[in-house]
């Protein structure tokens, strides 16, 4: 996201919501924080903020619900805990991106992945089929390593700074 966006940060601290009323279920505490931040992403000038949520689509829990009504179920309880504070105090779009351990997608991280690639087809001049390509494959990457690395926990040297796998820097 970086590289078509700007401003674009990680782990960015929401503002304070100074006492106001939000909605039922929203996050009021201070110091909550969501995925990604960026400027431009949507339109241009608006900042949008991401949250990630990966979840075992074969866990008991999820086996008694359709496929897309689990995505729409996840989706809909990140839009409850964050979608009304972005919009009142932030002045900003939320977007949650679902995504299962088995490759699937939500349908919001779907439009992500579509205007992601929509913008880095402009800025490079490369084809939307190429960008989308290469924006799938590096998710898939990520979603490799990141299932490997929870399955198997990490067995390499400890170093000093942090290894993120991150599709942001597409």
């Amino acid at each position: 996201m970086e590289k078509v966006c700007y401003d674009t940060q990680v782990e960015p601290s929401l503002l304070h919501t100074l006492g106001r009323p939000l909605s039922m279920g929203t996050i009021t505490e201070d110091g909550a924080r969501l995925d990604v931040s960026t400027r431009g992403f949507w339109s241009k000038m608006d900042r949008a903020f991401f949250d990630v949520k990966v979840y075992n689509a074969l866990a008991p829990s999820n086996l008694g619900l359709g496929i897309q009504e689990t995505y729409r179920s996840k989706e809909k309880k990140k839009k409850t805990s964050y979608l009304y504070r972005v919009l009142e105090v932030e002045g900003a779009i939320f977007t949650p991106m679902i995504m299962s351990t088995t490759g699937g997608i939500g349908k919001e991280f779907s439009s992500v992945i579509t205007q992601l690639a929509m913008l880095k087809s402009k800025k490079t001049g490369n084809s939307y089929s190429d960008c989308i390509r290469f924006i799938r494959l590096k998710l898939s990457f990520c979603m490799v390593r990141c299932v490997t690395l929870s399955l198997r926990g990490y067995r390499g040297c400890v170093k000093n700074e942090t290894t993120t796998c991150d599709i942001y820097n597409v």
